[in-house]
């Protein structure tokens, strides 16, 4: 599809998608929001793009859910008609599930203001990364409303019930130093630090990895976060290392050890995942 709300760019097997509406700070719109769900799904499916950052035009990342209905923003069952409250599914959600269930590493370098949906839909990504002037919110409780985008999940995951707590209940505009202190940004970085930061991390990955080992290791990691024994990670890791262990990309891993040079690796998650996955069940929204 043809993107009106976000920019889709890929160089050097690195793919920055950027949230463009810098007029409006990058609010979130249901158009941006399915850009951003078709763009996810596109980047799986090009075993060109090896790792993604996402990033924000002008001077803010996203400055939540745009608030151009008014009051009737949140009011689904008068906005839209929904009368079933189990019928209605949030957007929110349904952007951070798409990420969730990406088999390429992303990276949020989130270059200004990130609040709500703006900070939400970074949880699901695997590093965020922070203009050090940058001010981030899970402002939902001073809206009226409640968090979204899965992120009562992930966010005591990243940085602990206790914080996640703090953070959420208060809704308050907190620091990229807070944020780095309570573990929900890696690092700070001056404004024109930010993106060759990002893209320093990104080509890390893309110029020195598997990318099939990637895509399972992103899964297992993310996955077994809601396993309750470890021998449910000893069954994964058992069938994984099975897999890639008797592939073309370990054989090449090691013999470029073995060489000391860097490896060159040709296995294609688009056709080079192991038999056994996906190894978990696929939930439906009911």
């Amino acid at each position: 599809m043809a993107y009106e709300q976000i920019i889709y760019e890929v160089k050097d097997h690195i793919l920055t998608l950027t949230l463009n509406r810098p007029d409006k700070l990058n609010a979130l719109t249901p158009l941006m929001r399915k850009e951003l769900i078709d763009a996810f799904d596109r980047a799986d499916a090009d075993d060109q793009v090896r790792a993604i950052i996402v990033t924000g035009a002008g001077r803010a990342f996203c400055a939540g859910a745009d608030l151009g209905t008014g009051t009737e923003t949140f009011d689904y069952q008068s906005r839209d008609g929904q009368m079933l409250a189990e019928k209605h599914r949030d957007g929110g959600g349904q952007l951070t599930l798409s990420i969730f269930e990406s088999i390429k590493p992303i990276i949020a370098a989130i270059n200004g203001p990130a609040v709500g949906i703006g900070i939400t839909m970074t949880l699901a990504m695997d590093i965020r990364i922070a203009d050090q002037n940058a001010k981030l919110g899970f402002v939902f409780t001073r809206r009226g409303i409640v968090p979204e985008a899965c992120s009562s999940w992930f966010l005591p995951r990243i940085v602990g019930i206790s914080k996640a707590l703090e953070w959420v209940l208060s809704g308050r505009i907190f620091s990229v130093d807070e944020a780095v202190s309570g573990g929900l940004v890696r690092s700070s970085h001056a404004p024109d630090q930010l993106l060759p930061a990002a893209k320093g991390l990104a080509t890390e990955i893309a110029g020195n990895t598997s990318a099939v080992s990637v895509a399972l290791a992103r899964q297992m990691l993310w996955r077994m976060l809601g396993a309750d024994h470890p021998m449910e990670a000893h069954k994964v890791d058992s069938c994984a290392i099975y897999y890639t262990g008797k592939s073309a990309d370990a054989s090449e891993g090691i013999q470029s050890f073995l060489e000391k040079r860097s490896a060159k690796f040709t296995d294609k998650p688009s056709t080079g995942m192991p038999a056994f996955y996906p190894w978990w069940k696929e939930r439906t929204f009911q």
